[in-house]
């Protein structure tokens, strides 16, 4: 299924869209990648969403990608006697290890790792950020603190600690069950919240053992400081902006989204934008105009992908916000300033022939009469390099691996294409010819760029740039074996 835009749709799958039927038509509206999020629904439930999703994939012919969202550690404080209280700006509050229920004083957080991490100055925020204390002074076991924003605290509202870099450990118990039962289901992408160190992700690589690849959540200060090493070891990256817009200033979460999606984009790892997208459109069939400019803006950037999370999770209109997004991004792609920003921020440094080629492939198809750029990838790594260039035509990528090809649905402008394995050129250069006039991509009297590695079908050669005429004929008389 070719989509008329290159931007990505992810939608997150919940109570509002479970059924076969609505998935079908979410992925029929333009959704190219579903998200399991961990911290809701059972492993049964997380199964059945699976199996429709695959389903459907079967039907469509449409590789379709599956990223699981691992909930990651949740730190909470404990229960109110009242269930409740309200915290006034200047008061002195408490926060230790006793279980005993809370009251206008104290209340429990159970969490050691905090107490052995904080230190005077530090800042605590609870309820997504609506109430913040200041520590005062702290032990192994407690923190006095002075409430600097007041609000209603209640039972096991979150918390979040943004000035330090907490010892916890980067998966949980659950965390490592689900990370298990996601990877023996078969999902393509797994997705680490919170990662706060290069270390968080190297854990989970060594977890996954290659069945996944792995994308790292930036919501907290410290990944953002540590971000090159983080993108190092990390598959791909989400901008995830309603904690990081918790944990830090508002107005500094704009030019974060837009300097880790350069950095992401000169390395060639897919980033997807997300939180809060069209909010609205859980309860209205029509986003604000504010919300509109948010999407548009992440795919001027240049973003892989957009996000739908409680909107098409829990929402009344599901499948109308993944319409509106399909919509948005069409009409920014159209635009010609979009196709000016893009190009003005293309920025590679070239480190191997297949850089070289990818390069080459764009600037071919860029000067002449090319119909779309077909890449032979096993890995996915020369596609990835392709996307990077933001080449104006479609880009086709050819592979014999399905788990390659799902894992594509996730990158900027890339059709995946599941091919049988070849061992000669000229067979790769018809397939390729075939699977574009199949697409409507082209006709005979049209040609097309082609990259591969010879010897083929191991990964990282990619050797060859070559343009091909889509007459048969042609190919048969004058390409080499």
């Amino acid at each position: 299924m070719r989509r008329q835009r290159n931007v990505k749709i992810v939608a997150t799958l919940g109570p509002a869209s479970s059924t076969y039927e609505t998935i079908k038509a979410l992925h029929e509206a333009g959704a190219d990648v579903f998200r399991l999020n961990m911290s809701h629904g059972s492993h049964d439930e997380i199964a059945e969403r699976h199996k429709i999703i695959r389903q459907i994939e079967d039907e469509l012919s449409s590789p379709i990608a599956i990223l699981a969202d691992l909930q990651g550690p949740k730190l909470r404080v404990g229960t109110f006697a009242n269930e409740a209280e309200d915290l006034v700006e200047g008061a002195k509050f408490r926060l230790d290890l006793d279980e005993a229920p809370g009251d206008i004083n104290r209340v429990c957080l159970p969490h050691k790792e905090i107490f052995a991490a904080l230190k005077p100055g530090a800042n605590l925020l609870v309820n997504d950020g609506k109430i913040r204390l200041q520590v005062e002074d702290c032990g192994d076991d407690y923190a006095n603190c002075v409430v600097t924003t007041g609000g209603t605290i209640s039972n096991r509202k979150g918390v979040n600690v943004p000035d330090v870099v907490l010892p916890l450990a980067a998966l949980s118990a659950k965390d490592k069950k689900d990370l298990e039962f996601v990877c023996e289901l078969g999902v393509d992408w797994l997705a680490l919240s919170f990662v706060q160190r290069p270390a968080d992700v190297l854990e989970a690589r060594e977890m996954v053992r290659g069945r996944a690849s792995v994308l790292s959540k930036i919501e907290k200060p410290a990944a953002v400081q540590d971000f090159d090493a983080i993108l190092d070891v990390s598959d791909g990256i989400m901008v995830a902006r309603g904690d990081l817009g918790v944990e830090l200033p508002v107005q500094n979460v704009p030019p974060i989204q837009k300097r880790l999606i350069r950095r992401c984009r000169r390395d060639a790892k897919p980033v997807i934008v997300a939180t809060q997208m069209l909010e609205s459109m859980i309860e209205s069939p029509m986003p604000t105009r504010a919300e509109v400019s948010d999407v548009a803006t992440a795919i001027y950037e240049g973003s892989d992908a957009i996000m739908l999370s409680a909107e098409s999770a829990a929402g009344e209109y599901p499948i109308e916000a993944v319409t509106t997004m399909n919509n948005v991004a069409i009409e920014v792609e159209n635009d010609p300033t979009y196709r000016e920003v893009i190009e003005a921020s293309r920025h590679v440094k070239g480190e191997s022939v297949a850089d070289a080629i990818v390069a080459a492939a764009r600037e071919i198809a860029e000067t002449t009469e090319i119909s779309a750029i077909c890449c032979f990838s096993q890995s996915g790594t020369t596609a990835l390099k392709v996307a990077r260039e933001r080449p104006r035509v479609p880009i086709v990528a050819m592979t014999s691996r399905r788990g390659t090809a799902r894992r594509l649905a996730l990158t900027w402008g890339t059709t995946t294409v599941i091919t049988e394995e070849f061992n000669r050129f000229k067979s790769s250069v018809l397939a390729s010819v075939g699977a574009v006039k199949r697409m409507g991509l082209a006709t005979e009297k049209d040609q097309v760029v082609v990259t591969a590695g010879v010897p083929f079908n191991i990964p990282g050669t990619t050797n060859i740039v070559r343009v091909a005429p889509c007459d048969e004929r042609l190919i048969y008389a004058s390409e080499p074996e």
